[in-house]
């Protein structure tokens, strides 16, 4: 590739960082701050690379996300002590990305103020990120079965009450040292860049990878207009995941298509899970049933996570089954539509019996010999994949969502009501197969981090030269605008990004006490 002699002192090259040269770096300069690698610059804002006379300029080779000493900063949207799967995921991910050694990991979680927190976690409150931290490793040490070795660093948030999720507030980006900037997978990138407003994922990092873990697009159409909220939110979300990362990596075929996407299954289960389901095939009494207990259902009460559909099962089967094949769940988990689901059970009487929140590890859950999530909203179901590591038949939908899943003995999916009812006389009156270590395997973490490894390996850049440009020259022509509509204050707080959450808070972060949360046009209303 030839060099570019600098245009008014001929003894200075210039070493474009690509093909692209000028117009590609160009991009990336103007749409973000410059880096203190980047002080000396041609007139145009190019970066200048300086030699002696006549030494030819070596590229760095392309790395692999499994050369050692990589950094991987993995950001996500929620934290224990709340019980999502936007925080026990990401969690357990840095814990087996850094166990595999040779490489630094952080996670980057939101810290919530006390008025958020007595929201969300109102039996565990932290007076500074350090307790939070200290309680985050607790939990973890009784998950896995090595000394977790990563860092844990806080970036402010706000419990958007209306969305039933966290925003962050400021620029998240702010948060990460320089040193650490390389690799950043950003867990739910739509959700942490809707309202981002500063430098670019993709120009603070070498490579960004963006993990999609919710299906928003169901969500917005159960809601008051939501057609026209999913098409908004479709068009936000594909644009802001193009502009901050470099692939994008699909849990499964529920959601949307993104620019650069792949659709694998990058998450796992903890041991615990893994070994009950290892006691249980290796039982040898084949007379007696490891299962003292029916079926079940567990997971944050709110409608659109699977409840409407449980009730209409529920109901659906018991009007026609046998007496002795009627169907009686208990349901574990709380949410913000506890009471409404209880009263709507109890006024068709359906046999379901709600126990609250519960740990799907503890021994109250232990037992069943079914699970049944008929949710149409998940992307990838945690807890089905736990219920399934245990050993334990699992009832899900013929759906996109549940695509992995149906790969195993113990997976009955269905997609009609007939075909509902002869899952679940399987399921009450047969015993589940002994899960083969190589199913096992699949569903451990470790496996799901190579899964992950190969996944997110950088794709090659299009091949024509004009195709790279017009690519290039979109992503910046998206951020422009994006940056120029999220810099103003009335425009967030219309769309629901909340009052107060451009800027990031000065100071200590034990200290911060914002104002009353606020919600938009575009938020779910009571």
């Amino acid at each position: 590739m030839n060099k570019i002699r600098h245009r008014w002192n001929p003894l200075i090259w210039l070493e474009p960082e690509n093909e692209l040269g000028f117009f590609e770096k160009r991009l990336q300069v103007c749409s973000r701050p410059p880096r203190a690698s980047e002080r000396h610059t041609t007139r145009a804002g190019m970066p200048l690379k300086i030699w002696r006379r006549g030494t030819a300029p070596q590229h760095e080779a392309a790395t692999s996300l499994r050369d050692p000493g990589r950094h991987f900063t993995i950001v996500t949207t929620a934290s224990l002590p709340w019980m999502t799967g936007t925080s026990v995921n990401p969690l357990l991910r840095a814990a087996y990305l850094a166990h595999r050694g040779n490489v630094g990991v952080t996670l980057l979680v939101p810290w919530l103020a006390p008025c958020d927190q007595q929201l969300v976690h109102p039996n565990a409150m932290f007076e500074t990120p350090e307790q939070q931290k200290a309680y985050i490793r607790s939990w973890l040490t009784g998950r896995v079965d090595f000394q977790p070795t990563f860092n844990i660093h806080f970036y402010p948030g706000r419990y958007a009450i209306d969305k039933g999720s966290i925003v962050p507030v400021g620029d998240v980006t702010e948060y990460v040292p320089e040193e650490e900037a390389d690799v950043a997978v950003l867990e739910e990138p739509e959700h942490l860049t809707w309202f981002h407003h500063g430098m670019r994922w993709t120009d603070k990092f070498r490579h960004v990878v963006g993990i999609i873990h919710t299906n928003y697009l169901e969500y917005a159409r159960r809601e008051k207009d939501g057609e026209k909220k999913e098409k908004f939110l479709r068009g936000v979300n594909a644009t802001v995941a193009r502009v901050h990362c470099h692939k994008i990596i699909k849990l499964s075929g529920a959601v949307q298509d993104f620019a650069r996407s792949i659709t694998v299954n990058v998450h796992g289960v903890s041991p615990h899970f893994i070994g009950v389901g290892r006691k249980i095939a290796e039982a040898t009494d084949v007379e007696s049933s490891s299962f003292t207990k029916g079926g079940y259902f567990i997971g944050k009460v709110v409608w659109a996570k699977g409840y409407l559909e449980l009730l209409e099962r529920v109901a659906e089967y018991n009007e026609t089954a046998a007496a002795k094949d009627k169907l009686g769940l208990d349901v574990f988990g709380d949410g913000d539509d506890f009471k409404d689901v209880i009263k709507a059970a109890a006024r068709q009487k359906l046999p379901l019996t709600f126990h609250g929140r519960a740990d799907h590890a503890g021994e109250i859950t232990q037992g069943y010999k079914f699970f049944i999530n008929p949710s149409l909203s998940d992307v990838v179901a945690t807890t089905t994949a736990e219920a399934l590591a245990m050993g334990k038949f699992v009832v899900c939908a013929r759906h996109p969502s549940n695509e992995f899943f149906s790969t195993f003995a113990n997976c009955r999916t269905y997609s009609t009501r007939e075909e509902f009812a002869k899952c679940v006389r399987e399921v009450l009156n047969t015993e589940p197969k002994p899960m083969p270590s190589e199913d096992l395997r699949r569903l451990t973490w470790q496996d799901a981090t190579e899964r992950f490894l190969d996944a997110a390996e950088p794709d090659e850049p299009p091949s024509k030269l004009s195709h790279r440009v017009s690519q290039k020259m979109s992503d910046w022509f998206a951020a422009t605008c994006h940056n120029a509509l999220t810099a103003s204050e009335a425009v967030r707080c219309l769309v629901g990004g909340g009052a107060g959450t451009l800027l990031s808070p000065s100071g200590d972060l034990a200290e911060w006490r914002p104002d009353k949360w606020s919600g938009g046009v575009m938020d779910r209303k009571g």
